[in-house]
């Protein structure tokens, strides 16, 4: 059985990891320019998380090389990488048997199209799922346990992934057939976690952080719903459960984005800082402008749109939230 993992960013290589038991044959794809000298060398990373791969782990740059003879394939790339690299994947062609399980949570802008419709718009024919849930990479390379969702509209493919990626007492692995609302709880989550660092650095204290949590929650399930989600899955792995995770760590990034605006550190220079993606930046702009088509209410995301994009300072921010007209829970 063979593993290809494409991506070899913080995620990709603790995915690669992880699943080390699980495959004879495991393959870390990504271009050239990203593939550092000592992964290539020495199978291992320093920053941002030192990561160690196994000796058997192959790295390459070779798209060809690392799909020939993968059952699973992992895309486990930021959210404007996904289109050109399926691009790619389409002149290279993917087997009937072989499945594609995106790792990625945002929606491209500016077409507003989850992942699995950007991927499934180049490669129709593919066997696909997503996981997603509350996979904080640190935690995972530390030992710690969690849970997360593998979802695909066809159960069987679902299943098929479920069993291969399962990793007894380490990564529990659930199934679900609402693509749509693992996706956009994956996606979406990003945002409120941006939300909560920013209350956090600003001291407003943990009653104010739960209130944006529950009310960031509710602006997740108003836009997934309308977008054809079940509610119920909003408040499952992908949603609520990886909500509560990266809203709460200081190992997420978004959070950390949240927190740095708060100290009123410009956005450009946070996200160099970081080094790494933060999905949860381009998502607050994706979000408002799905809620402005579907003429629905989201302050709290639209606030951190707003604490990202504009001039606005964190304290007009709070005033803006704290005085909006008063209305009835929803």
């Amino acid at each position: 059985m063979k593993l290809t993992v494409l991506g070899p960013g913080c995620w990709g290589l603790t995915s690669a990891k992880l699943l080390n038991d699980n495959f004879e044959d495991i393959c870390v794809w990504g271009r050239k320019e990203d593939l550092p000298q000592s992964l290539i060398e020495e199978k291992r990373i320093e920053k941002p998380l030192k990561i160690q791969l196994d000796k058997k782990v192959q790295i390459t740059s070779d798209l060809n090389l690392a799909l020939k003879d993968a059952q699973i394939i992992l895309l486990v790339v930021a959210t404007v990488g996904i289109r050109p690299v399926c691009e790619q994947i389409k002149k290279i062609g993917l087997k009937q048997d072989q499945i594609l399980i995106n790792l990625a949570k945002g929606i491209e802008l500016p077409s507003l199209k989850r992942m699995s419709e950007v991927i499934l718009e180049i490669l129709p024919d593919i066997k696909f799922a997503t996981l997603s849930g509350p996979t904080l990479a640190r935690e995972i390379i530390e030992g710690h346990p969690t849970l997360a969702t593998i979802a695909s509209s066809d159960i069987e493919t679902a299943k098929q992934a479920q069993k291969l990626l399962n990793v007894p007492s380490l990564f529990r692995l659930y199934t679900n057939t609402d693509l749509i609302g693992v996706e956009l709880g994956g996606s979406l989550k990003n945002v409120i976690a941006i939300a909560s660092g920013f209350a956090s650095a600003m001291n407003l204290g943990d009653n104010l952080k739960g209130s944006l949590l529950t009310r960031g929650m509710a602006e997740m399930v108003r836009v997934a719903t309308a977008l054809g989600a079940q509610a119920q899955t909003l408040y499952g792995l992908s949603g609520m459960g990886d909500l509560i995770a990266t809203a709460s760590s200081p190992y997420s990034r978004n959070y950390t984005v949240g927190a740095m605006l708060a100290q009123g550190k410009k956005i450009d220079d946070i996200l160099s800082s970081l080094g790494s993606v933060a999905e949860g930046v381009k998502t607050s702009k994706a979000l408002c402008e799905l809620a402005d088509k579907l003429n629905i209410e989201v302050p709290v995301s639209r606030a951190i749109y707003e604490a990202v994009y504009t001039d606005i300072t964190p304290k007009e921010i709070l005033e803006k939230l704290m005085n909006r007209k008063l209305k009835h829970e929803d």
